[in-house]
């Protein structure tokens, strides 16, 4: 009898051959295919040293790269031999131990093939009787390598991230969709204030109650996810085990099932709190004066728009007015800048407390004041403010051992009759006030058309600065940036105006008017062919490292081909990008952040240097600081000027210095004045200063000269 017809004999038995559907199958047909087409060796083998092959399935070929003959009887090579020696001893055990017991086994070993590689196989097979009463094994090898190679890499990959897991130092969770915490690190538990993992897990039993302050933090973290899968930089104040408050920020998503069914939110925890404290502090700067504490220009248009809003909604009118103090100057000439600023300090609370909770008391700026009257009453009722403003600040005030008695001049615009935006408001007010001191200082003035004298003024200044434009009115002065030790690192190229009629005008004056006129674009290009010409004939002095810098306005910045424009001076003047510092307002930054970023890098990309310039002044633009190709930040002269006597001034500044360093950006202080000031800037980390302690602006035949005594 064949091996393969003693096999058979076994199908009947196991297939009921009783019934009449299974006595017509041809069993023996059906077993040859079988064991032809499995995936791997079906075997008989006698229970010997050897484990001498008798029946030898097709599939040997392709799991030893033997032929069944070659294998049979141990023609070539014996299944004994193909077995790694390392797990011969396994084999033989696990087979001793079948023959001992139920006669079934199974083992994983590894088999050796024919080309020399190795495959790890598993066997299965059976103590069984052949025809003559023998026992042998029958049974089944299939390779198994694949299998084992995944398993080896998840667990490897389980490995890894459980190491990932438990030793990180950032917060790792996974949480339930219900709001359980599933799991958490020993980083997470120290964050919140926990002994250990488990006791965070059992100790937050409902995050969206016992860990958000603000409850309804966690049901916007879960919408978020069931919107973009993800939620990033999610920012919440949260409670620690001890009841303090901490800010952190999540990174977290969603982990589906294998049908799409969400099985947890799994992610990581940072502790924020200290540049949480830092944005707020400089948020509170950006929109506060920092002498009185009360809001300044920036937060100011914000108020007066919601101001406007609610008079047009109402239907009822507000009031602007703005506060001039009389002969201030006398004050700080005589009694100095401290007792100065002691005035204006006191005069802020004043008003401040003199003004209903729905108004606004802003400093404008110097011995200025604005107030935004709201949801007036009428007439009578702004009258009795005003009134009321004009009796509290100039009640006595004590400074330096003196009874001081200080007015002030009030002049008032009207809204929204008399504009409907900051700008006219303001200088609506402005020259109703100026026309109130004309009067005798200490009243208060409303606008009226009379007063359009000033708007003709200007209109006349406008007239003359075009002209001064199209007539080469204008001329360029160069302001000095020097090192700590005085080593001068480049100039910054200002524009000045001397008119016949108007006398010498100054910036501040008609460079906002040139924004206002359009005229602006003339203007900042006339001073960029003027800078690059001059640094162009500095450079074939030899001064090859000196960078000249020229101011970009805001509408210039919104130019389509500014780089092109740039590019085009660059070359009529001969003048390489890197002798080219372009200075921009961090407010430019804001609004079309997509479209700024791409200016900035097409300018980069030629090769000037960028400087943001008066930084400090408009917080809003720090969330973007770090994405765009800045080179240098300039320290706004406000805090400069103060930063010498130990207020909040210098904080801001050693904050600025610090943000600048960690972005590898260079720092400029502007404004610097004093030797202190010097001395403190210097130790803060500012790598170049300007400002009157070195010169004042100079013209180009002069500031050749300071070049030359400058050495370079």
């Amino acid at each position: 009898m064949s091996k393969m017809t003693s096999l058979a004999t076994c199908l009947p038995d196991l297939c009921h051959p009783d019934t009449s559907a299974w006595a017509q199958i041809d069993s023996d047909r059906v077993l040859q295919v079988l064991v032809r087409n499995l995936d791997g060796m079906v075997f008989r083998c006698a229970i010997d040293a050897h484990w001498t092959l008798h029946f030898v399935s097709d599939g040997a070929h392709a799991l030893t790269g033997y032929r069944p003959e070659e294998l049979a009887r141990n023609a070539v090579l014996s299944l004994e031999a193909m077995t790694h020696p390392e797990d011969r001893a396994t084999v033989r055990r696990a087979v001793d131990e079948a023959c001992r017991g139920v006669g079934r086994y199974r083992v994983q070993y590894r088999l050796q093939h024919r080309d020399g590689s190795e495959k790890w196989v598993l066997e299965r097979g059976a103590v069984v009787l052949d025809e003559y009463g023998e026992r042998v094994l029958e049974g089944f090898i299939e390779d198994v390598s694949e299998q084992l190679a995944q398993q080896r890499l998840l667990a490897g990959a389980e490995l890894r991230y459980r190491s990932i897991f438990e030793d990180s130092v950032i917060g790792m969770f996974r949480t339930s969709s219900d709001g359980r915490y599933l799991a958490a690190n020993r980083a997470l538990a120290e964050l919140y204030g926990y002994d250990s993992p488990e006791a965070l897990v059992d100790g937050l039993s409902d995050i969206a109650t016992r860990l958000y302050v603000d409850p309804a933090r966690r049901q916007a973290f879960i919408t978020l996810i069931r919107e973009n899968r993800r939620v990033v930089d999610f920012e919440s104040e949260v409670y620690r085990r001890d009841g303090s408050r901490i800010w952190i920020s999540e990174n977290a998503h969603a982990v589906l099932g294998p049908d799409g069914e969400g099985l947890y939110y799994e992610g990581t925890v940072e502790d924020i709190t200290a540049q949480h404290t830092y944005r707020k502090q400089l948020e509170y700067q950006a929109t506060h004066d920092p002498l009185t504490g009360l809001p300044n220009r920036n937060l100011l248009q914000d108020r007066l728009q919601q101001a406007l809003s609610q008079a047009l909604r109402r239907g009822c009118h507000g009031a602007l007015a703005f506060v001039d103090l009389d002969n201030f100057k006398f004050v700080n000439d005589s009694l100095g800048h401290g007792a100065g600023d002691r005035l204006l300090v006191e005069v802020g609370r004043r008003l401040k407390a003199c003004l209903r909770d729905s108004d606004t008391v802003a400093r404008y700026g110097g011995d200025e004041f604005v107030l935004i009257l709201g949801d007036s009453d009428g007439l009578a009722d702004t009258l009795h403010i005003l009134h009321r403003v004009q009796e509290v600040v100039g009640e006595a005030i004590a400074l330096e051992g003196h009874q001081l008695h200080v007015n002030c001049s009030i002049g008032v615009s009207v809204f929204p009759d008399d504009g409907d935006d900051l700008e006219v408001l303001l200088r609506h007010a402005d020259a109703a006030m100026h026309h109130a001191k004309k009067l005798g200082k200490g009243q208060f003035q409303f606008y009226t058309e009379s007063l359009n004298v000033a708007a003709r003024e200007r209109l006349a200044l406008d007239s003359a600065l075009r002209q001064a434009i199209e007539q080469d009115g204008l001329h360029v002065v160069y302001q000095p940036k020097v090192g700590a030790r005085g080593q001068l690192h480049g100039f910054e190229a200002l524009v000045r105006w001397e008119n016949p009629a108007f006398g010498s005008v100054s910036p501040t004056r008609f460079i906002p008017l040139a924004e206002e006129s359009g005229l602006i674009g003339h203007l900042t290009w006339f001073v960029l062919r003027q800078a690059c010409h001059q640094a162009a004939a500095w450079r074939a002095r030899g001064h090859a490292r000196l960078r000249v810098a020229v101011n970009i306005s805001p509408s210039l910045f919104r130019e389509k081909d500014l780089a092109a424009l740039v590019q085009s001076v660059l070359d009529a003047a001969g003048l390489p990008p890197e002798n080219l510092e372009l200075e921009i307002t961090e407010g430019m930054l804001m609004g079309d952040v997509q479209r700024a970023l791409t200016v900035l890098n097409e300018l980069k990309a030629m090769g000037v240097f960028i400087a943001i310039d008066d930084f400090g002044t408009g917080y809003s633009s720090l969330a973007y600081l770090k994405r765009f190709p800045i080179d240098i930040l300039k320290v706004d002269r406000s805090f400069v000027m103060e930063c010498d006597v130990g207020n909040e001034a210098v904080a801001i500044t050693r904050a600025i210095v610090s943000l600048a360093h960690s972005l590898n950006l260079r720092v400029v202080a502007e404004g610097v004045e004093t030797a202190a000031q010097l001395a403190v800037l210097n130790a803060l980390g500012c790598e170049e200063f300007q400002g009157y302690l070195f010169s004042r602006p100079l013209p180009a035949d002069a500031a050749t000269a300071f070049l030359v005594a400058a050495g370079r």
